[in-house]
């Protein structure tokens, strides 16, 4: 996710041992399941706005229309539509938003497959000519969300763009998570 040569996510190393749990507070009965913490809330919330930012510029003036992926994607999308309101309300470019709710099957045990299953809306057709920005949480190897972009692409979207908080760089040759 490069735009004009600026770089939109940071990269969290696997050897990085995280930050000292003397920092934060947390529950009580998580105290002997965690060693650190990796990702801050403060920053997942900082990220978010940021991608509420780039959607609000790569959008422009369009209207769009949101698929959001559950049950993971939920609160990362309230976070960030929350957050494109806001933008919206302190500005003069207000995004006008519909948000579907869709569920996807591609696993098969703990296996990803390229076999897609469409939980919720599966008639789609409310997107054609449409500018779709399909929410996700983390992405993993990608072949749901290259599944997903395939069957969405058939009801002839305006365009169709993806915002996730973390994907994997596994994918890429690397074992490091990029924070999107």
């Amino acid at each position: 996710m490069e735009d004009a040569g600026k770089k939109r996510g940071i990269v969290i190393k696997d050897d990085w041992p995280g930050y000292s749990l003397e920092l934060f507070t947390y529950p009580e009965h998580y105290h002997h399941d965690i060693d650190s913490v990796y990702i801050p809330h403060g920053v997942v919330m900082d990220r978010t706005e940021r991608l509420a930012r780039y959607i609000r510029d790569d959008f422009a003036d369009d209207n769009i229309t949101v698929l959001c992926v559950l049950k993971g994607g939920y609160k990362f999308c309230a976070d960030l539509m929350e957050f494109i309101k806001v933008l919206g309300r302190n500005s003069n470019k207000y995004l006008e938003t519909r948000v579907e709710f869709i569920r996807l099957k591609s696993y098969l045990n703990d296996q990803s497959t390229e076999d897609l299953h469409i939980i919720g809306s599966r008639d789609l057709s409310f997107l054609r000519g449409k500018s779709v920005l399909i929410v996700e949480a983390i992405v993993d190897t990608g072949k749901t969300m290259k599944a997903l972009l395939k069957h969405v692409g058939t009801f002839e979207p305006k365009m169709v763009k993806v915002a996730g908080i973390s994907a994997s760089s596994a994918r890429r040759g690397s074992r490091s998570t990029r924070f999107d």
